[in-house]
């Protein structure tokens, strides 16, 4: 029966790759109208590419600097934090963790709503700033949550070996737990990044000049009313996807790691 498991996982991938294959299918027949795009490009054109290519670089190189810099930021943060959880015992530890929790159940609009008055008085509305700091908080509440189910099962030995040896505990968490943890570090940068990247809604709210456009609004500056060029709309949505997809390629035995070990003590 292995290949009928088999031809069931492939079976699976193939739906989930379909979108994938369609964006790429559509970008690759440009001048052509959604009602007579074929399955398959008979005669390929590059011109979505090169329209995506010649309007879009920028909001490429956008949003690589907002989600590194909201990836680092949550890191930053969460790192500490999920150390404190794992290994201390902080009064109202647990309602953190709770918070964390269910923070991430928020839609994404009520907070940009209920921050955007916040924004305009601290004038980082329209800032590569403002977007670093909405967009690492999506990650934060995450990436404690993943980064202290990982912290947990540290051996304490290790730990208390650092402290018989002098270091303090700021010393310990430097040069002992960070390096321990790098899988579930990346981990947690990884999705990091991914919400960052494909973040619209903060994008779309608190940025209003047209100054600073993340990739996810320059495809929505192709959808109108009546969008004649699909075949760049297509071409903009795949390149959008590639640094993602990259990404997960080179960081997957890292993100499995620790998940794994995160799930387990």
């Amino acid at each position: 029966m292995r290949w009928l498991r088999t031809a069931g996982a492939i079976a699976i991938l193939a739906v989930l790759l379909f979108p994938l294959y369609w964006m790429l299918n559509i970008a690759l027949q440009p001048g052509t109208s959604l009602a007579a795009i074929t399955p398959v490009p008979l005669d390929p054109g590059w011109g979505g590419f090169a329209e995506a290519l010649g309007s879009q670089t920028g909001n490429l190189a956008t949003s690589v600097l907002i989600a590194v810099g909201a990836a680092a930021l949550c890191l930053a943060v969460a790192a500490p934090a999920a150390y404190a959880l794992a290994r201390f015992d902080l009064p109202g530890g647990r309602w953190v963790l709770f918070g964390a929790l269910v923070a991430q159940m928020v839609p994404d609009i009520v907070i940009a709503n209920a921050v955007y008055s916040a924004y305009v008085d601290l004038r980082l509305v329209d800032s590569y700033a403002g977007l670093v700091l909405a967009d690492a908080a999506l990650g934060i509440p995450f990436v404690v949550v993943l980064l202290r189910a990982y912290l947990v099962s540290l051996p304490g030995e290790v730990l208390e070996a650092a402290v018989v040896d002098g270091a303090n505990r700021f010393r310990a968490f430097v040069s002992v737990v960070l390096p321990m943890s790098r899988n579930a570090l990346i981990t947690g940068a990884v999705f990091a990044f991914l919400f960052a990247w494909s973040d619209f809604l903060f994008a779309l709210t608190l940025t209003t000049t047209g100054d600073i456009v993340p990739i996810t609004l320059g495809i929505y500056e192709f959808i109108g009313a009546d969008v004649a060029n699909w075949a760049a709309v297509m071409a903009t949505a795949v390149l959008a996807c590639l640094p993602a997809a990259v990404l997960l390629v080179f960081a997957q035995r890292y993100i499995a790691a620790g998940i794994s070990r995160g799930s387990v003590k």
